[in-house]
């Protein structure tokens, strides 16, 4: 493997995405013989065939996409390299991706606006979708920082805390249970209830939140988008353990109430996580330096949470 080049990397890449010689020839701005000769020259410093033919053009091996993965990672560093080097040239600028969980989106642009304003020489991509996607990402080293409510435990990762990250039940503001206070769990749990999708924050909470006190909730819905619940929610199909940060407005207006259930919300953390082996550059690491400094001001105040009661009308005789 010590003979393998860039110049071969980049042609994994091209024919990968090309599926076909020509096209990866198009691609790099040389001829397929070129492209065919140091394909078969990479094959046989890695002793294995990286491609084959299929009616639908050419399909990397199990051998060739472990070559993908290192041509992209290396495609990073090389990227990093070049923003390191013109972040010397010009204090300022440079560019940071961030992922951030479904559930952050409430929040999390609007540190980031205020970034932008301080630094408008900083160019800023977004990745935005559930916990599983946005680690995933992290780990491949796609991103270099993301906002998540349920950071992983592997050591590979650094995490840093952002602010109080609260989780309520919420109903329809006409649901018979927003009458009653002090509710416990067993009573909740005989709703019909609309969660989020497997591998959603959301999800594990409530799932853990459940198995806690041995209690099983009816599940109505499966259901993968916060604003989708809300909707289904205030339709009256079911009740929902959820994000109070994603339903501020919703309870403000009272288009949704909070229940009154024993033990909530539950007070989790929102955190900013990278990889250990994701270098920040100096854009990434101001990012990295508000957020942790300043993302905890631009979570909602707890006191647009309260727990929305219905006033109980007087017994007739």
């Amino acid at each position: 493997m010590r003979r393998v080049s860039i110049k071969q990397l980049r042609i994994v890449t091209a024919v990968a995405q090309t599926g076909k010689i020509a096209g990866a020839a198009d691609v790099l701005g040389v001829t397929p013989p070129a492209v065919t000769l140091q394909l078969q020259l990479l094959e046989e410093a890695v002793g294995l065939p990286l491609f084959e033919r299929a009616r639908d053009g050419m399909r990397l091996t199990d051998a060739g996409q472990f070559l993908l993965h290192a041509a992209r990672r290396v495609e990073r560093a090389l990227q990093e390299c070049g923003e390191a080097v013109n972040a010397l040239k010009e204090i300022g600028g440079g560019r940071v991706t961030v992922g951030l969980v479904s559930t952050a989106k409430y929040f999390a642009p609007r540190a980031l606006a205020s970034f932008a304003v301080a630094h408008p020489n900083i160019e800023m991509q977004l990745s935005i979708g559930n916990r599983e996607r946005t680690l995933a990402a992290l780990g491949d080293l796609e991103l270099d920082l993301a906002v998540t409510g349920y950071p992983p435990d592997d050591m590979a990762f650094e995490k840093r805390i952002i602010g109080d990250h609260p989780h309520i039940i919420i109903a329809s503001p006409d649901h018979p249970l927003t009458a009653q206070g002090r509710l416990n769990l067993e009573q909740v749990a005989r709703e019909v209830f609309l969660v989020r999708e497997a591998g959603s924050g959301t999800r594990r909470l409530m799932e853990r939140l459940f198995a806690g006190a041995d209690i099983t909730p009816r599940i109505g819905m499966e259901i993968d988008s916060n604003e989708t619940i809300k909707q289904a929610v205030m339709a009256g199909l079911g009740i929902a353990v959820i994000s109070a940060h994603t339903v501020a407005a919703e309870l403000k207006e009272s288009r949704l109430a909070v229940l009154d259930v024993r033990g909530l919300p539950i007070i989790r953390k929102w955190y900013v996580v990278r990889h250990i082996e994701k270098r920040l550059m100096p854009a990434a690491r101001a990012m990295w330096d508000f957020l942790v400094s300043d993302g905890k001001r631009f979570l909602p105040a707890s006191a647009t949470f309260p727990i929305a009661k219905r006033k109980r009308r007087p017994a007739t005789r």
